[in-house]
């Protein structure tokens, strides 16, 4: 018996291009690239369809562009395939929107302005506030951990993402973060890539763009879940809208638990993911978190085609 999760990646997956095939296959993903093009007032559809990679790469259209070409694909999903519903709903920081959207936390246009908000807020911190990101490869977290807080002494860092068992991202002011992969480097680290950001995202250099999102969200039109959703900032299934109303601006400063989401929908007997969106970001993840489970992807016609055909057996 199939026990179903959604999950929503986040900023990192996009792609020039991306939504396209989409937007001009099925009705229900290109209204939702008309609503998000209007309440944006800016045509992000063109931005996703035709870039270029540098107008996409920024915060300020990465954002409503992944989370746009995401629930384009979950909402031509769901017209082709009404009988599968999921039981959780999750997403890799940004895409955690798109789960609360999934799961009627907030409407569509609801979810396209907190975004945009989001976005406009972490953009300005980055400016006032200069941060990095690195992804440590093959190191324990016992490693990681320690040789952070060596590494204190020269500024912020933290943990930003635990995305799987051999992969862990690390964020903070730029001399913490050099040190820090210093120190995990001598401590026997496989790899350690530097990432081309524009700020030390999920940490407290984001302090300033959660305060304004708490002033943000306080008159959001927020609602309980109709299916639960598995939180990034505590990896705990969440439901009521004031708590939602809570961790959305916690989470921009605070590590994305990803491995321990993906364990949780599991130990409540998830056993098939659906990924909804560009790439394939987050199977790549789920493969190596556990091999007892099974990913699926729709971003364009032929995946959207290719899961629901195999979804559909026994159905």
């Amino acid at each position: 018996m199939k026990k179903f999760a959604f999950i929503f990646p986040g900023q990192g997956s996009q792609c020039t291009g991306m939504g396209l095939d989409l937007y001009n296959n099925f009705k229900e993903a290109k209204e939702v690239f008309d609503i998000a093009d209007s309440t944006l007032e800016k045509k992000i559809s063109s931005i996703c369809f035709d870039g270029p990679d540098d107008e996409l790469k920024k915060t300020i259209n990465a954002q409503s562009a992944i989370v746009t070409t995401s629930i384009a694909a979950l909402n031509a999903f769901l017209a082709k395939c009404p009988d599968i519903k999921p039981d959780f709903t999750l997403g890799h920081s940004l895409g955690e929107y798109c789960a609360m959207y999934c799961s009627s936390v907030m409407d569509l246009t609801t979810t396209i302005r907190a975004i945009q908000k989001r976005s406009e807020l972490m953009d300005e911190a980055t400016k006032t506030s200069k941060g990095t990101m690195a992804a440590i490869l093959g190191a324990s977290i016992e490693n990681i951990e320690t040789s952070i807080k060596k590494a204190g002494e020269f500024g912020l860092v933290q943990v930003a993402n635990y995305n799987d068992p051999t992969q862990t991202v690390i964020t903070g002011e730029i001399p913490a973060v050099n040190k820090a992969c210093e120190f995990i480097k001598e401590k026997g680290a496989k790899r350690i890539v530097p990432l081309a950001v524009s700020g030390g995202f999920h940490s407290k250099l984001m302090d300033s763009a959660k305060d304004g999102f708490v002033d943000f969200v306080k008159d959001l039109n927020i609602n309980n879940a109709i299916t639960p959703v598995i939180t990034n900032i505590d990896a705990k299934v969440t439901v009521s809208a004031e708590d939602f109303r809570t961790k959305m601006p916690s989470q921009i400063n605070s590590s994305v638990m990803w491995v321990q989401s993906i364990q949780k929908a599991i130990e409540e007997g998830v056993n098939t993911f659906i990924e909804f969106g560009n790439g394939k970001v987050l199977a790549g993840l789920n493969r190596k978190i556990s091999s007892e489970i099974k990913t699926y992807n729709v971003f364009d016609s032929a995946s959207l085609n290719s899961t629901t055909e195999e979804l559909m057996v026994g159905v």
